[in-house]
């Protein structure tokens, strides 16, 4: 086989092996993100002093104040990609 061939053959098995220890990295990156939300969250709603038996009516309250009941679960504004697919462009 070509010389050349072989060495891009090499640079492109280096470049997805990279890729794939940087999507684990995110991945990884992205689960600790979540974990540490979570714990502000709970940090949060236990400094609140609301008992847990008015809590599911408090977020009831919350979330019809905001317009129509959120399907996901979520209360707030759905994140966007735009900075990544900007970085990525």
């Amino acid at each position: 086989m070509n010389a050349k061939i072989e060495r891009v053959n090499k640079d492109i098995d280096k470049t997805k092996e990279k890729i794939s220890e940087f999507q684990a990295k995110l991945r990884e990156l992205e689960k600790q993100k979540t974990e540490l939300e979570n714990t502000e969250i709970v940090e949060a709603v236990r400094g609140m002093d609301i008992p847990m038996t008015d809590l599911p009516a408090i977020l009831k309250a919350l979330r019809e104040q905001n317009g129509a009941p959120f399907t996901s679960g979520q209360l707030g504004p759905k994140s966007t990609n735009t900075e990544k697919e900007e970085t990525e462009a």
